[in-house]
């Protein structure tokens, strides 16, 4: 074992909870609170396969624990913040999505369910451009794509050739969807934005008890009581300028705008923090773009959907990537309905489907 393949989640790290009397050990998965995808197409009797950046991507796996026959997921923190290391970090997973198509599993895999052949629905992602992003990002003022970038999308353009050339010598291409999209952007994409506050000052500003915060490109904050939160408020817009804010959600808002009520429900922020275009509450002197916040930076990604049937079409309104998961669902001839997070939100599947 090393850092990249650990042996997976170590259940002695593991918060607890009690249920039903028993203290028990609380995996990733566990905390969802609807299925996955994975789970739906499993629970079909199909075979289905995920790599990522770190075994706490389990959470496909959703709550039943049952989504995944294999789980691939080295640790992106052994590999350095660079764009070629992480590159050859990412070959990882292209050549995880290879030996599925082949119906073959990698070593140091988590295997819950023995490959009998390629998976009905595997997926993972590619870290390079992000780190590109953020230690490169664009050049200012004409925002064109620095070569470091775009040699991390070529990496990428070149991967998916490879996968598609699999899948044409395996005979199943003409039968399978590919879907590419992002997680996430990264803000600011014009790097003259782009500013930095510690976040180290968030605390003496609320100066109400704090249970925690968390940053990036935004603030998410816990506080110790609830009942504080109109003074934590008012204390944060006492030092708007200092801590670069553009907005403040709290209260009935946080609720209206659809994040939850943190009176009912602990994952919740009683305060969310989003600074002015470009602003990341970091220290960091190794990036100049960050993910996570409210920003279009951070929420408008491309999505592209591919197979050899699907006639060439750009929509041109708005969609999201919740409607990714219903439309599997839709392309296997499975009911996206079965998805607990569709009947909850009424979600679509994309357009053409």
């Amino acid at each position: 074992m090393n850092l990249l393949f650990s042996g997976g989640i170590d259940p002695e790290n593991l918060p607890q909870a009690l249920v039903n009397g028993k203290c028990i050990n609380l995996y990733p998965h566990m905390r969802l609170r609807v299925n996955t995808a994975f789970e739906v197409v499993h629970g079909a009797g199909h075979q289905t396969a995920y790599t990522d950046k770190h075994p706490a991507y389990d959470i496909v796996r959703g709550p039943s624990g049952t989504g995944l026959s294999v789980g691939y997921f080295p640790e992106i923190a052994a590999v350095p913040v660079e764009v070629d290391p992480t590159i050859a970090y990412d070959q990882l997973h292209v050549n995880a999505w290879l030996d599925w198509i082949e119906g073959q599993t990698p070593l140091n895999s988590s295997v819950y369910d023995a490959l009998k052949g390629t998976p009905t629905l595997f997926g993972g992602n590619f870290q390079a451009v992000s780190v590109a992003q953020k230690i490169y990002g664009y050049v200012p003022g004409s925002l064109d794509i620095t070569p470091e970038v775009l040699k991390a999308i070529d990496f990428v353009d070149t991967s998916l050739g490879q996968v598609v050339s699999a899948l044409k010598a395996k005979g199943i291409y003409d039968d399978t969807l590919i879907i590419v999209a992002s997680k996430h952007g990264q803000a600011p994409i014009d790097p003259k934005l782009y500013g930095k506050v510690d976040p180290a000052i968030l605390n003496p500003v609320i100066v109400v008890p704090v249970d925690f915060i968390t940053t990036d490109d935004i603030a998410l904050v816990f506080l110790t009581n609830h009942a504080d939160t109109d003074a934590a408020v008012d204390n944060l817009n006492g030092k708007r300028n200092e801590l670069k804010i553009a907005d403040i959600i709290s209260g009935e808002r946080l609720t209206y705008l659809g994040y939850g009520n943190p009176l009912t429900d602990p994952t919740i922020p009683d305060i969310i923090i989003r600074p002015e275009m470009g602003i990341i509450y970091t220290t960091s002197t190794a990036k100049i773009a960050e993910h996570g916040g409210l920003s279009v930076d951070d929420r408008k990604v491309a999505c592209f959907v591919s197979n050899p049937s699907l006639k060439k079409t750009k929509y041109d309104h708005k969609v999201s990537t919740a409607q990714v998961a219903p439309t599997i669902l839709k392309a296997l001839g499975l009911d996206p309905s079965a998805l607990e997070g569709v009947k909850a939100e009424d979600t679509k599947v994309l357009d053409g489907f």
